[in-house]
C-alpha cells in the first residue's frame, strides 16, 4: 500500500536539497515561518501564479509588514497595490481578515478557527496551518492533485475526481514536517511533474508512480471539456475635465469591486447612461478575459463640460496606471492619448 511512510521519506528528502526559493518561505530547517507571510502568501497565490505574485508580495511586505500594519492601511491605497492581481474580492477579504486578526492578537493556530476568518476556504485553512503551525493538515492545491492523479493513476476527468484525490492526497501526509511536505508536494508539481513534458527520469518518486509505470503520466490528469465561455459587451466612458479624468470607485460587491475604475455598463450587468452630457468619440474596443465570460469594451472619449453626475475628476498626474484593474488599463491605455490633445 503507497502512503506516507513510502512516499514523505522520499519527498521530503528531496526538497531538503531542492527547495525553491521563495520571498514568503522559510528554508527547511529554518526559523518557525511568519503565519503573516505565509497566510499573504496564500491568499495571493489562489488562481494566481508565483511568478506574478512575487513582486506584489515583496510590495505589500515593504509598505505592510506587519497583519497590524496591514489592518490600519487606507483600502484604497491597498486596493492599488492588488491592482493587476485580479479576483478583487480577495483584496477586500483580506482588509477585513487583516482586521480581524489584529483585534484578536494572532492567527488561529488551527484549520476550523482559520476557516472561520474571512476569505479563508477550506484549501488556505489547511495551507496555513500546516505550513505556519506544522499542524498535519492535508493541501491540496492543482499542483497536489496533479501529483497524486499520477501516483495513483487516477484516470477519472477532473474535477469530478477532486473528492478522491484528496482522499488520496490525505494517506500520504506525515505526521511529521506537515508543512514541509505539502511544500515539497507543491514544489514537485511546479518543478518536475508538470503538466506537459513531466520530467520523470529525476522524481523522488520515480518507482512509485503508477502513471509512469503505464505510461500514461502526461496525459494526467484528465479533465472534462469545458463549456464555451459566453461574451459579454459593454460601454467605457473616458471623460475629460481640463488637466483630470474622470475615475469612480467600484461597488465593493461584483466585478473588480473596490477598484478605480472608468465609469462603465453593460458588461457587469448595469444599465447606465453615460457620465455626462457629451460629444462622445469612439476609439475603438478592448477585448478581455474574465474567469466566466469573454468581454468586448467599446472605449467612448470625450471633453466633458459642467458637472458629470457620475464620476469624479482625478488630476492626470494623480492617476497612476498601476492603480488600475487590468481592464481599465486596457481602457486607459486606449484613450490616454485623448488626454494630450
Amino acid at each position: 500500500m503507497r502512503d506516507e511512510q513510502v512516499i514523505a521519506p522520499l519527498l521530503l528528502d528531496w526538497y531538503d536539497r531542492h527547495a525553491r526559493v521563495l520571498p514568503w518561505r522559510v528554508p527547511p530547517g529554518g526559523a518557525a515561518p511568519d503565519p503573516y507571510r505565509v497566510w499573504l502568501s496564500e491568499i495571493m497565490l489562489q488562481q494566481t501564479t508565483v511568478a506574478a505574485v512575487r513582486e506584489y508580495f515583496l510590495r505589500f511586505i515593504a509598505f505592510w509588514p506587519t497583519v497590524q500594519a496591514l489592518a490600519a492601511a487606507d483600502d484604497a491605497q491597498v486596493m492599488g497595490e492588488w491592482a493587476g492581481l485580479g479576483y478583487y474580492a480577495r483584496a477586500r477579504n483580506l482588509l477585513a481578515c487583516a482586521r480581524v486578526v489584529a483585534r484578536a492578537g494572532s492567527f488561529p493556530k488551527t484549520r476550523a478557527g482559520l476557516q472561520e476568518l474571512p476569505g479563508i476556504g477550506p484549501y488556505t485553512a489547511a495551507a496555513i496551518a500546516a505550513i505556519a503551525y506544522d499542524q498535519p493538515e492535508t493541501v491540496v492545491d492543482g499542483n497536489v492533485e496533479r501529483v497524486v492523479a499520477r501516483l495513483f493513476a487516477v484516470t477519472q476527468p477532473m474535477p469530478a475526481s477532486k473528492p478522491h484525490l484528496r482522499n488520496l492526497a490525505a494517506t500520504l501526509t506525515p505526521q511529521t514536517r506537515p508543512g514541509d511536505f505539502a511544500q515539497a508536494m507543491m514544489d514537485l508539481g511546479a518543478t518536475i511533474c508538470t503538466p506537459r513534458s513531466p520530467a520523470c527520469g529525476i522524481c523522488p518518486l520515480i518507482d512509485d508512480c503508477d502513471a509512469r509505470a503505464q505510461g500514461i503520466a502526461a496525459d494526467l490528469p484528465r479533465r472534462a471539456p469545458k463549456p464555451e465561455k459566453p461574451t459579454r459587451t459593454g460601454i467605457a466612458w473616458v471623460g475629460f475635465d481640463g488637466a483630470a479624468v474622470l475615475v469612480e470607485r467600484r461597488p465593493d460587491k461584483g466585478l473588480l469591486g473596490g477598484t478605480l475604475a472608468f465609469p462603465s455598463t453593460g458588461w457587469d450587468g448595469s444599465d447606465l447612461p453615460p457620465p455626462a452630457a457629451a460629444d462622445w468619440r469612439q476609439l475603438g474596443e478592448v477585448r478581455h478575459v474574465f474567469t466566466h465570460f469573454n468581454l468586448i469594451l467599446t472605449v467612448m472619449a470625450a471633453p466633458i463640460a459642467g458637472q458629470p453626475h457620475r464620476g469624479n475628476p482625478l488630476p492626470l498626474h494623480d492617476l497612476r496606471r498601476s492603480d488600475l484593474p487590468g481592464l481599465m488599463r486596457k481602457v486607459w491605455d486606449m484613450a490616454r492619448d485623448e488626454a494630450e490633445r
